[in-house]
C-alpha cells in the first residue's frame, strides 16, 4: 500500500462525556465492532479496523473530544479545527455523531484501490484527509461541510471506472453484467440491480461500492464472490407483518434488527462491510479511468418495407458472449438454490448510460451555513482591511427532495444572478425557493457531486411551484406545438373527404355512442351494437384512425414520438398532440363524421366469439355519456319510459336516433361485459385496483378535501370491450409481422415477495392461493372481510406491491421466447395498445401496423385475383386479419410480398428502431405515471395543510419496539410512528405475542444514553388533547404554533376518538391518528402522523 510508513491523522468527533461514561462507551463500542467485524469482513486481513489504527483526543469546542485516528495511508496532515456541537446537517440539526458523516459518506475498503478509505464500524469515517479540510469552521463554530475545497484533489474516495476496452471483452465473457440502477428510497446506501434471468436483484451497498452512479444510470457491475454476499433480510422466519412484502423489510427494522440510528426515509444504515474485491467471481481486470462511450446511430433505411440493422453501441454484449452470459447468470441461480437466504453483492465498475435524472435534480439550498462562513469572512476581511469577494471554490450544499439522490455542491460563482444578488443581501429565504439543478461533474477525488443551478422554481409552499418541478425532474414537455408540427394538420374546417368515404365502410347509420368522464375532451373510443337476424350480437369498438393524420417521419410524428404520452393531473393536461386533432378533428365528438378504426365481433348467447371484422370506417357518434349517465342507465334510473323526465342532465342526441335506441344497447352491452368479465376471470386473470382518491378543488383550483371513490359497472362496460380490442389487434400484428409488431407484456410478479404476502394471509386465517387462481381467492376473502371493506382494500394494496410493471417491447426482441409474450394480470398470451391513440404514441404505431396487414390481405387477394388462382368464395376470405390466420398464405411468396410492400407503405419500423421506440415509450409513460403520483401527494398535502389537522383512523401493519407501520385508508397512504427515545413515553415490547405497550411516565431524560442527540418531545410522536375541557382543547405545547381553537374545530367536527395512556397495540389494529402537512418551504411536501391521545398528565 502506498505511504504505508507514514502515519496520518484522522478526525473523527465524538461527544463530550464524563470518563466513566467514556470508558463504559468505549467497551459498547469494542464489543459492536467486534460483532460487525465477524458479521460483515470474512477477509481475515481485514477482520479488524482497530488494528488498522492508532488513537489519541484533541480538545473541541464546547468540552467536546476529537478522536484522531492514524493510519498508514500517506498524506499530509490537516489543520486541528474547534468544532461545535450543533451543525445543520442533511436532515435539521446534525449532532456530533453525525459530522463526520456530513464530512465524508462512509464508504468500504476497496484493497485495489491506491488511497484507500476506511468505514468505522459506528458510523464515522476514518477517511484519508486531505491538505486542506472538508470541514471548516465558521463564526460561533458553525461547521461548514461545503464551501471550499481547494485540497480536495489530494485524496482519492473512488475507484476509477474500467475502460470501455475491458467492459467490452469483460461482458463478452460474462464477468460483469450491464444492468440499471435502482436506489432505495428509504435508504440511499441500498441499490439493487436486476440480472436478466437471476431471480434475485443484486445489492449494491454503500457509497464506494456504487462508485458515483445515480438511480436510474446503466451501469456495469461485478458480482461479488459468495462469501460477501449478505443475508437476505426477512429469511429468517414468517412474519405476522403484513409490511415484508416490500423491500423496506419494515418487520425486520420495527424489531430493531436493522442497524442505523437515523428514522424514516432519511433512515440510512451506516455499519457497512469491509469489502475485499480480490476474490472476486470472475478473474479481477485491470482498471483504466475512461468515462468515453461510443454510442451507436440508428439509421432509417427501409429495404422491404423494414429498416436495415442499427449499429450497435460499443458496450453491448456482442451475440458471441451471449452464452458466457447466460451461464454467468445461471452461476448464480445455482448459488440461489443453494443458498436461499442469501442476496448477491457487487460493485459498480462503469457507468454506461446516465440517467436523464441528473439533469433535473430538484432541491433547496442551504444557504444558512454559507451565511456563516461569510461573516467569518467579512471579520477577517475587516481585520485585514481587504475586500470580500466571492471566491471561485465556495459552494452551498444543495438537499434534493427525493431521497434517492446525494447532496450537491453548486458552486456561488455560478448562481442565478437573482440568487447571488439575493445572498449578498443576506437573504435568508432563498432557503425556500425550489430551485432545479444539473450534475456538471463527480470526480473520483470528490465524496459529492458538482453541480449548478438550471431553474428557479418560487416557494416551496406555492403549489404550482411544486407542479412546475414535478413535470421538470421528470422531463415533461410543456412547450407549445411547434410551427412545423402544426403545418402538418388541415385547418379546422376539414371534413371527411370523398375518396375516403369510398375507401372505408360507411357505418355512420348504426347508433354510436361515447362513455367517458364527464370532463374529457379526446374521445379516443365508441361504442356500438347490434342483434343479428341468426341470433348473434355483433359489438363493435371504434378507435379515432389518428393515424390519418400523423404520418410517419413528419414533425407532427416526431413531436408525439417525443412527447410519447398524454400526461394527466386532474386540472390540467399536457397532450401529445396538438389540440386542434386531439380535441377536435381527431377526437369521436357527437353529431360529426369522423375516421375510425373498427373491430367487430359476433357473439354467441356462451359469450364466445365466432367471426370479427377490423378494418377502416367512417363514423358518426350520437352523443357523449359520462360514466354516471351509463351507471344510472344500468341501475335503472334513466330507462325508454322516464328519460324525458331528466331534461337537461341528459347530453344532446345526434341523428335519427332516440334515447330508446341508446338505453338498449348500454344495457345490452352490460350484459355481455359481465360475461366477458366471468370468462376472464375464470381464465385466471387479476384484478387488484383498491378505491381511487377523489379530490374537491375550490373555485381556485385549490384542492381542499378528498374522498375515497369506487370503481362501478359503467366502468367496466369499457374496460371488457377495450381489452378485448387490444387483444385482437396484438393477435393480429404479432401473426402478420412476428418480428416487428409493437407489444405490451407484463411479466410473473415477484414470488419472493407473493410468498410473504400469501404467509401473512394464512397466519391470520385468510387463505390465499397465488399458484392457482388468485382473484378467485381473493373473492373469497373479500367475501370473509364483508364487515371488514377497509381491511380488504389494504390487502389488495399490499397484493400489488409483488407485482412487475408492464412494458412496451418489440416481438422481435423475444422471438425465441415467446412464453414471455404473456400479459400476467390479464392472464392472455398476447396483448397491445391500440384503444387511446390520442394520447398514446404506442397506439398510433399498433394503428400503422394494423394498416398494413389489412392492406397487405388486399394486395394478396388482389393478385389472386389477377393470377386467376383465386377459388370460387375465396374473395372475401381475410387470411390476416380473421380469426383464423392463414399460416401458409404469410409465409408463401405471394405473401410475403404482400406483407413486405404493405409494411414499406406504412413505415413499419425494422425490429431494432421499434426495441428503441419500446424502451423510450416506457420511459415515458412511467415519468407520466410519476407525474400523476406526485400531483397526487401534492393536492393530498395542500387539503391537509388547509384543515391544519385531520383526524381519521388508521390499522396498524407492522409493528415493533421502535416503530410501527400505519395504514391511513382515508389518504390511502402508509406511514410510520417512531416511539422509542421519546421524552416522557416508556416502550414495552413483548417480543412472543407481538404486542406493544406505551405509556407515560414523569422522569425526565434530556440526552441519550446511547446513540447521537436528545431524546424527541413526546408531541412528535402524539397529539395529546385535556379531556377535562369540554371543547376537547389540545395541550398548547402540542399544537406546534397552530392556535387552538383550529385544532379544537377538528376534533369537534371529527367522529374519531383519542385512546388513553396506557396504550396496548395488536397487529391490525384501529388507533386513531391526527395527520398535518410539513415540509414545503423546508423541504418536500409530506403528510406527518401522530397518535391522538388523550390524557390528565401532559
Amino acid at each position: 500500500m502506498k505511504g504505508s510508513s507514514e502515519q496520518s491523522p484522522v478526525m473523527v468527533v465524538v461527544r463530550s462525556e464524563d470518563s466513566g461514561d467514556r470508558e463504559k462507551e468505549k467497551k459498547k463500542n469494542k464489543r459492536r465492532s467486534n460483532r460487525r467485524s465477524k458479521q460483515n469482513s470474512p477477509n481475515p486481513a481485514f477482520s479488524s479496523q482497530n488494528d488498522l489504527r492508532g488513537e489519541s483526543s484533541v480538545s473541541v469546542g464546547n468540552g467536546g473530544k476529537t478522536r484522531c485516528y492514524t493510519s498508514s495511508m500517506g498524506c499530509s496532515s490537516p489543520k486541528q479545527l474547534e468544532l461545535d456541537l450543533h451543525v445543520l446537517g442533511e436532515h435539521g440539526p446534525t449532532t456530533v455523531s453525525r459530522i463526520a458523516y456530513s464530512s465524508m459518506p462512509t464508504m468500504h475498503v476497496n484493497e485495489q484501490q491506491d488511497d484507500p478509505v476506511l468505514s468505522d464500524l459506528d458510523g464515522s469515517m476514518l477517511a484519508k484527509p486531505c491538505t486542506e479540510p472538508i470541514v471548516g469552521r465558521g463564526p460561533h463554530g458553525k461547521l461548514l461541510p461545503f464551501h471550499q475545497f481547494e485540497g480536495q484533489a489530494q485524496c482519492k474516495i473512488f475507484a476509477p471506472y474500467w475502460s470501455t476496452e475491458t467492459v467490452n471483452e469483460a461482458l463478452e465473457k460474462g464477468d460483469v453484467f450491464k444492468v440499471l440502477f435502482r436506489v432505495n428510497a428509504h435508504n440511499r446506501l441500498e441499490a439493487y440491480c436486476k440480472i436478466e434471468g437471476v431471480p434475485t436483484d443484486v445489492l449494491i451497498s454503500g457509497i464506494a461500492a456504487q462508485n458515483r452512479a445515480i438511480d436510474g444510470d446503466v451501469v456495469v457491475i461485478e458480482v461479488d464472490p459468495l462469501s460477501f454476499w449478505t443475508k437476505m433480510k426477512g429469511s429468517n422466519a414468517p412474519s405476522n407483518n403484513l409490511s415484508t412484502a416490500e423491500d423496506s423489510n419494515l418487520h425486520l427494522e420495527a424489531n430493531g434488527k436493522v442497524g442505523g440510528g437515523c428514522k424514516g426515509k432519511s433512515k440510512m444504515n451506516l455499519d457497512l462491510e469491509c469489502a475485499d474485491f480480490g476474490n472476486s467471481l470472475v478473474p479481477q481486470k485491470g482498471v483504466h479511468y475512461d468515462e468515453s462511450t461510443c454510442a451507436g446511430e440508428v439509421h432509417d433505411n427501409y429495404v422491404n418495407g423494414y429498416h436495415q440493422s442499427a449499429s450497435e453501441s460499443s458496450l453491448a454484449v456482442p451475440s458471441t458472449g451471449e452464452d458466457e452470459v447466460s451461464n454467468s447468470a445461471g452461476r448464480i441461480c445455482s448459488m440461489l438454490s443453494s443458498y436461499p437466504s442469501k442476496r448477491p453483492t457487487g460493485r459498480v465498475v462503469a457507468i454506461v448510460e446516465k440517467s436523464p435524472r441528473r439533469d433535473v435534480i430538484v432541491g433547496f439550498l442551504n444557504v444558512k451555513q454559507w451565511f456563516y462562513y461569510r461573516e467569518g469572512c467579512k471579520q477577517n476581511a475587516k481585520k485585514n482591511k481587504s475586500s470580500l469577494s466571492i471566491s471561485n471554490r465556495e459552494y452551498i450544499e444543495m438537499m434534493p427532495t427525493d431521497p434517492r439522490f446525494p447532496k450537491l455542491m453548486v458552486l456561488v460563482s455560478v448562481l442565478p444572478d437573482c440568487i447571488k444578488k439575493r445572498l449578498e443581501d443576506e437573504d435568508a429565504t432563498v432557503e425556500m425557493e425550489l430551485v432545479a439543478a444539473q450534475i456538471d461533474n463527480w470526480s473520483d477525488k470528490s465524496p459529492f457531486p458538482e453541480a449548478h443551478v438550471s431553474r428557479i422554481f418560487g416557494r416551496g409552499s406555492e403549489m404550482e411551484s411544486q407542479i412546475n418541478a414535478i413535470l421538470h425532474e421528470n422531463a415533461i414537455c410543456c412547450t407549445e406545438f411547434s410551427a412545423e408540427s402544426l403545418s402538418c394538420l388541415p385547418s379546422n374546417t376539414w371534413e371527411v373527404p370523398k375518396d375516403e368515404l369510398q375507401n372505408r365502410k360507411d357505418i355512420r347509420n348504426l347508433c354510436i355512442f361515447t362513455i367517458d368522464p364527464s370532463s374529457a375532451t379526446d374521445l379516443d373510443d365508441a361504442l356500438s351494437v347490434q342483434k343479428l337476424p341468426n341470433g348473434l350480437v355483433r359489438v363493435g369498438v371504434h378507435i379515432a384512425d389518428v393515424s390519418y393524420f400523423v404520418l410517419p417521419d413528419t414533425a407532427l410524428d416526431m413531436e408525439a414520438q417525443f412527447r410519447s404520452t398524454s400526461v394527466y393531473m386532474l386540472r390540467r393536461k399536457i397532450p401529445m398532440l396538438p389540440p386542434l386533432l386531439s380535441e377536435n378533428l381527431g377526437s369521436l365528438n357527437p353529431g360529426v363524421d369522423r375516421l375510425a378504426f373498427s373491430i367487430f365481433w359476433d357473439f354467441n348467447s356462451s359469450g364466445n366469439v365466432v367471426d370479427r371484422w377490423i378494418g377502416r370506417t367512417v363514423i358518426q357518434s350520437c352523443c357523449k355519456l359520462s360514466y354516471e349517465h351509463a351507471q344510472d342507465i344500468v341501475d335503472g334510473m334513466i330507462d325508454a319510459e322516464t328519460w324525458n323526465t331528466f331534461g337537461d342532465s341528459l347530453p344532446q342526441l345526434h341523428g335519427h336516433f332516440e334515447w330508446a335506441d341508446v338505453i338498449g344497447s348500454v344495457i345490452c352491452l352490460h350484459e355481455i361485459s359481465k360475461t366477458l368479465r366471468e370468462k376472464r376471470f375464470d381464465n385466471g386473470a387479476l384484478r387488484l385496483e383498491s378505491s381511487k382518491i377523489v379530490f374537491f378543488f375550490d373555485e381556485y383550483g385549490v384542492p381542499y378535501d378528498s374522498s375515497l371513490c369506487e370503481q362501478k359497472d359503467s366502468n367496466f362496460i369499457v374496460e371488457e370491450f377495450m381489452l378485448l380490442a387490444n387483444f385482437t389487434a396484438a393477435e393480429i400484428i404479432s401473426r402478420a409481422f412476428p418480428d416487428s409488431a409493437l407489444l405490451r407484456r407484463h411479466p410473473e410478479p415477484n414470488m419472493r415477495k407473493l410468498r410473504e404476502f400469501e404467509g401473512f394471509c394464512c397466519k391470520h386465517g385468510l387463505e390465499l392461493d397465488t399458484s392457482g387462481n388468485f382473484q378467485q381467492s381473493l373473492e373469497r376473502i373479500k367475501e370473509k372481510l364483508k364487515d371488514d371493506s377497509e381491511l380488504f382494500n389494504i390487502l389488495i394494496n399490499y397484493a400489488s406491491r409483488p407485482m412487475q410493471l408492464a412494458t412496451y417491447f418489440c416481438s422481435g426482441d423475444l422471438k425465441d421466447n415467446m412464453n414471455d409474450w404473456g400479459h400476467y394480470a390479464l392472464a392472455v398470451p398476447l396483448y397491445t395498445h391500440f384503444t387511446s391513440p390520442l394520447r398514446r404514441y404506442p397506439d398510433i404505431v399498433v394503428h400503422r401496423t394494423l394498416a398494413a396487414a389489412i392492406e397487405a390481405e388486399q394486395l394478396y387477394m388482389m393478385d389472386r385475383r389477377m393470377s386467376l388462382k383465386a377459388r370460387p368464395g375465396e374473395e372475401g376470405t381475410r387470411c390476416f386479419t380473421g380469426i383464423c390466420f392463414c399460416k401458409d398464405v404469410a409465409e408463401s411468396a405471394e405473401g410475403k410480398e404482400a406483407l413486405s410492400a404493405a409494411a414499406l407503405k406504412h413505415r413499419i419500423p425494422c425490429p431494432e428502431l421499434l426495441s428503441h421506440v419500446a424502451a423510450y415509450c416506457n420511459e415515458r409513460k412511467l415519468a407520466s405515471r410519476h407525474v400523476k403520483d406526485a400531483c397526487d401527494k401534492l393536492y393530498m398535502w395542500v387539503s391537509v395543510k388547509r384543515k391544519e389537522v385531520l383526524l381519521s383512523d388508521a390499522r396498524v401493519l407492522g409493528l415493533g419496539p421502535r416503530f410501527m407501520s400505519i395504514y391511513i385508508n382515508k389518504l390511502a397512504i402508509e406511514r410510520r410512528i417512531y416511539y422509542d427515545e421519546v421524552e416522557g413515553l416508556t416502550v414495552e415490547w413483548l417480543e412472543a405475542t407481538s404486542t406493544l405497550v406505551l405509556n407515560i411516565c414523569a422522569s425526565k431524560r434530556s440526552v441519550r444514553r446511547a446513540g447521537s442527540g436528545y431524546y424527541k418531545a413526546l408531541r412528535e410522536v402524539a397529539w395529546v388533547i385535556n379531556p377535562y375541557d369540554h371543547n376537547l382543547e389540545p395541550d398548547m405545547e402540542s399544537t406546534k404554533g397552530c392556535s387552538a381553537s383550529q385544532h379544537s374545530n377538528a376534533i369537534l367536527k371529527s367522529e374519531i376518538d383519542p385512546l388513553v395512556f396506557p396504550l396496548t397495540v395488536r397487529l391490525l389494529s384501529t388507533i386513531p391518528v391526527a395527520l398535518h402537512a410539513i415540509g414545503g418551504d423546508d423541504g418536500p411536501p409530506d403528510i406527518g402522523v401522530r397518535l391522538f391521545m388523550s390524557s390528565y398528565f401532559t
